[in-house]
């Protein structure tokens, strides 16, 4: 089975977590396609603005960006992937403006350099995994429109700035390309009936019962955007789309086990 996993949050930022993940991942790539992964960074920009001294807010859940903070949050996310793919071993760190991966157009004014996947090329993942290596997909996009890749033989063209793009959504949106499922990794076992109750987990979620609980808050905070990106994923055509806990290292494993909130449509 194939798949794309959405890495992040304590997976990432916890050492021991994260080096089990890591570890998880292999023996998953091991085993038949390595699973694409696509990872943010919140933790790690919001720490790199500080230092940097640039302000940064949030509207609706996406990062204000401006094109200073552009720059750093792209270093970051670049840095983040490659090491990354170290730790997983057999696997290579890329940003969706490698081989014109992402494409995505500019959301609203007001967010800056904030992007909403409208393309996905998979040329690059399906080199890599053929090659039997995982890629790891830093959420940075080429703006749609913009110079892109030069054709063979061709002068190179001056690229602008890329837009940052909410991981939730560019993992998504891998899977709908792919027509893979996708695994969203959370701090919480999936999706609750009631949040304040960890054992209320939720085994499946129509696309009714979903929109139903954001319109009424029993779905809120975090969880909006990895629900709002299931139910655009298989809009895309992903095969599946799970919600699961990610502070084990067996989380994805559980998942695709039946495991976590499954999204379905109806």
């Amino acid at each position: 089975m194939s798949f794309v996993i959405k890495y992040g949050g304590n997976a990432m930022t916890d050492p021991a977590t994260r080096a089990a993940v890591a570890a998880g991942i292999r023996r998953l790539a091991a085993r038949g396609v390595p699973p694409v992964v696509v990872h943010g960074g919140g933790p790690y920009i919001a720490a790199a603005l500080d230092a940097r001294g640039i302000e940064h807010r949030f509207v609706r859940g996406l990062r204000v960006t401006t094109e200073e903070a552009m720059e750093v949050v792209e270093d970051v996310l670049t840095v983040l992937g490659k090491r990354l793919a170290e730790e997983i071993g057999p696997a290579v760190g890329l940003t969706g403006r490698d081989a014109g991966l992402l494409g995505a157009a500019p959301a609203e004014p007001e967010l800056g350099r904030v992007g909403h996947v409208v393309s996905v090329d998979t040329r690059a993942i399906a080199a890599l995994r053929a090659a039997g290596l995982v890629p790891v997909v830093a959420s940075v996009a080429r703006e749609a429109g913009a110079a892109g890749p030069a054709s063979a033989g061709a002068e190179p063209r001056a690229a602008g700035p890329g837009l940052n793009v909410n991981a939730d959504e560019v993992a998504g949106a891998v899977a709908g390309a792919l027509r893979e499922g996708v695994c969203f990794l959370t701090n919480v076992p999936g999706v609750l009936d009631d949040p304040s109750d960890p054992g209320s987990l939720l085994p499946e979620l129509t696309r009714g019962e979903a929109l139903a609980r954001m319109a009424d808050g029993r779905i809120s905070g975090g969880m909006v955007p990895k629900v709002e990106a299931a139910l655009a994923a298989l809009e895309r055509g992903a095969a599946f789309a799970v919600v699961a806990d990610g502070r084990h290292a067996d989380g994805v494993e559980r998942a695709l086990a039946g495991g976590g909130t499954r999204v379905v449509p109806g």
